[in-house]
C-alpha cells in the first residue's frame, strides 16, 4: 500500500478547502475576536506533536526541526518542546531570523530541545533522526526559493537518499517550497511521508504535482471559533470519509426492500451493453432496495444473467439503441421509481435524443444524468430548465465543454469556478470528474475530491459512479451529499482494487464494484 499513500486522504476532521487569502483572513478575524495568534499558535503545535507521535511507531522517538522564521517554525518549536517533554530526543536547525527574545526557541530549548550549532551538525542530525519535521516555510511563500532555505532543503534531501531506512518527514502546514495557491513547486520541495496542515486544506495542495507531495495529509487544529463568520462563509469542502460516511442512511432492521427505494435506470444500446450491467450493480451495492433496468429489449436476453436481481423494463429499439416510443412505456412505470438515471451507453443515434426530449415532458423522479444523456441534451433547446431541479449532472471534461461550449483546457484550467458557476447557473448538481473530481451543488456548496489514480482511467468508471449516485439518490439522501459519498466511495474502491490486483493497469471498472460493500461497510 506504500505506493499508494499519495493517493490517500485520511482522518480529515475538519475538511474545509480554502484559499491562502482566506486562511490569512481567517486568521485575522480569530485573533480579533480573542482567539489570538499565539493561542492558535499553542493549539497547533499540540496538534503537530499529537499526531507526530501516533504516525511515528515504525521509526523511533528522535526528531529534528527545520525551523524558519514564520508562523510554522513557531508552531514546530511548540511541537517539539511537547515531545521533548514527552520523552522524545529533539533537535532543531533554526534557518534565518527568528526574533531576539524568541520565546518559543527558549521554551523549547528549556524542555531539552537541542539548537544545532552548524549545517554539518544538520548531517549527522538527518541521518541519526527517526522523523524530519519541515517547519522552514509557510503558504505564504513567492517562489523561486532563495538561500538559505534552498541550499538547506538540497542538504536535507541528500541526506535523507542516502539512508538506507529514510526517516518519516512530516510537513507542517505545507511542505517547504510549496506554493498553495497555485500548486507550483521549488525545485528543493522535500516529498513528505505526512502533511499536516493547519485548519483547512489549501487549495493548491489539490493540484498536480503538488499533490504527490504531500504523503498523507491530515488535518491540524488551531482552535478557530466555530461561530466565527468568516470561517463559516467558506463553502468548499474537501470530501472525505467522514462526509462520506455522514451521507449513507441508515439500515433499520426492520426494513424491507421497499425502505431502500427503488433505481431505474435507463441505459446501452447494442454497442454498449455493459453499462447497463455497471450502473445496475453498483446501484444495487449502494444499499438501493430495487433496480430496474430499462434498456433496448435485444439487450435483455444476453445480459438478464448477469444481475439475476434486477428487474427489467424491455424498451422498443430501433437500429440496436433506445427508440423515441420508449418514452411512454417508461413514463408509464416511473410510479415506484424513487430515483432515476439517464444516458450511460445511449449512444449518439437520433433515436435516444427523441426518447430524451419526450421523456423530459413527464414529472420526473430525482434524476442523474450520465454519459451519452449529457451529449444529448446539450442538442435540446432550454435543457436545463427541463430537467427536474437538482439533478445530478456528470460531466467528465469533455462533456462539460460539450454542454457549456467552453474549450476542455478552459475548463481544466478552472475547475472549480467553471463547475460552480455552471450548477447555479443551470440550478443542477455538477459532478466534473477527472484529477480532483469537483461536486458543486446551486446553493454554493462544493466538494473536491483529494484523489487522483490511473485506476480510474477505464472505461466503465463511469457508469459505476452513475449507478453509485442514483442508488444513493434512490434511498432518499440528498443530491449533494449522495454525490460526494459515491465520488468518495468510487475513488477509494479503486485505489483498493489497485492495491489488491498488484497495480493500476489491470483495474476493471467492474473490479471497483466488488470494493463498494466492504467500504460501505465500514
Amino acid at each position: 500500500m506504500l505506493g499508494y499513500l499519495s493517493f490517500l486522504l485520511y482522518n480529515l476532521n475538519m475538511r474545509k478547502l480554502v484559499s491562502v487569502s482566506e486562511m490569512k483572513a481567517i486568521e485575522k478575524a480569530s485573533d480579533a475576536a480573542g482567539h489570538s495568534y499565539a493561542k492558535m499558535r499553542r493549539k497547533a503545535g499540540e496538534s503537530l506533536a499529537s499526531i507526530i507521535a501516533a504516525h511515528s511507531h515504525s521509526v523511533g522517538k528522535s526528531i529534528l526541526g527545520l525551523i524558519g522564521p514564520g508562523n510554522n517554525g513557531g508552531d514546530a518549536l511548540v511541537a517539539l518542546r511537547l515531545l521533548a517533554k514527552g520523552g522524545w530526543k529533539a533537535s532543531a536547525l533554526i534557518v534565518g531570523k527568528r526574533a531576539k527574545e524568541d520565546k518559543l526557541l527558549g521554551q523549547a530549548q528549556k524542555a531539552g530541545v537541542r539548537i544545532l550549532a552548524s549545517r554539518k551538525a544538520l548531517e549527522m542530525a538527518v541521518a541519526r533522526s527517526g522523523v524530519v519535521l519541515d517547519g522552514l516555510l509557510g503558504t505564504g511563500i513567492r517562489l523561486p526559493l532563495k538561500e538559505p532555505y534552498s541550499a538547506v532543503l538540497a542538504q536535507v534531501e541528500a541526506v535523507i537518499a542516502s539512508r538506507p531506512k529514510p526517516p518519516l518527514v512530516v510537513a507542517v502546514d505545507c511542505p517547504s517550497g510549496m506554493d498553495c495557491e497555485s500548486g507550483q513547486l521549488a525545485p528543493q520541495t522535500l516529498k513528505t511521508d505526512l502533511t499536516i496542515t493547519m485548519a483547512a486544506v489549501k487549495r493548491g495542495m489539490l493540484t498536480l504535482p503538488a499533490f504527490e507531495y504531500l504523503g498523507r495529509l491530515e488535518v491540524g487544529d488551531i482552535g478557530l471559533p466555530q461561530v466565527l463568520a468568516e470561517w463559516a462563509a467558506i463553502r468548499r469542502l474537501a470530501i472525505d470519509e467522514d462526509l462520506a460516511r455522514s451521507a449513507l442512511p441508515s439500515r433499520p432492521l426492520d426494513a424491507h426492500k421497499g425502505t431502500f427505494g427503488t433505481a431505474l435506470i435507463a441505459a446501452g444500446s447494442q454497442r454498449f451493453p455493459g453499462a447497463v450491467l455497471l450502473a445496475g450493480e453498483s446501484a444495487y451495492r449502494s444499499g438501493t432496495g430495487l433496480v430496474t433496468l430499462a434498456a433496448p429489449k435485444g439487450l435483455q436476453t444476453a445480459l438478464a444473467a448477469g444481475l439475476p436481481e434486477a428487474t427489467w423494463l424491455p424498451l422498443p429499439q430501433e437500429y440496436g439503441s433506445i427508440s423515441a416510443s420508449a418514452a411512454e412505456l417508461v413514463s408509464q412505470n416511473l410510479d415506484r421509481a424513487t430515483a432515476m438515471l439517464l444516458g450511460p451507453g445511449f449512444g449518439q443515434d437520433a433515436g435516444p435524443g427523441k426518447f430524451l426530449l419526450q421523456l423530459l415532458e413527464a414529472p420526473l423522479p430525482p434524476l442523474v444524468v450520465d454519459a451519452d444523456g449529457l451529449k444529448l441534451l446539450a442538442g435540446i433547446e432550454d435543457w436545463q430548465r427541463r430537467l427536474p431541479e437538482g439533478s445530478v449532472l456528470t460531466p467528465h471534461p469533455g462533456e462539460m465543454a460539450i454542454l457549456t461550449g467552453l474549450t476542455i483546457e478552459k475548463i481544466q484550467a478552472r475547475r472549480i469556478e467553471y463547475a460552480e458557476e455552471y450548477a447555479q447557473a443551470w440550478k443542477q448538481i455538477v459532478v466534473l470528474k477527472g484529477a480532483f473530481t469537483v461536486v458543486a451543488a446551486p446553493d454554493g456548496r462544493t466538494g473536491v475530491l483529494p484523489l487522483v489514480s490511473p485506476a480510474l482511467a477505464r472505461a466503465g468508471t463511469g457508469d459505476v459512479l452513475a449507478g453509485l449516485i442514483t442508488g444513493l439518490r434512490a434511498q432518499g439522501v440528498a443530491g449533494f451529499d449522495a454525490a460526494c459519498a459515491a465520488v468518495w466511495l468510487h475513488g477509494q474502491a479503486g485505489l483498493r482494487a489497485a492495491a489488491r490486483l498488484g497495480g493500476t493497469a489491470g483495474v476493471l471498472a467492474g473490479d471497483l464494484i466488488s470494493e463498494i460493500p466492504a467500504l460501505i461497510a465500514k
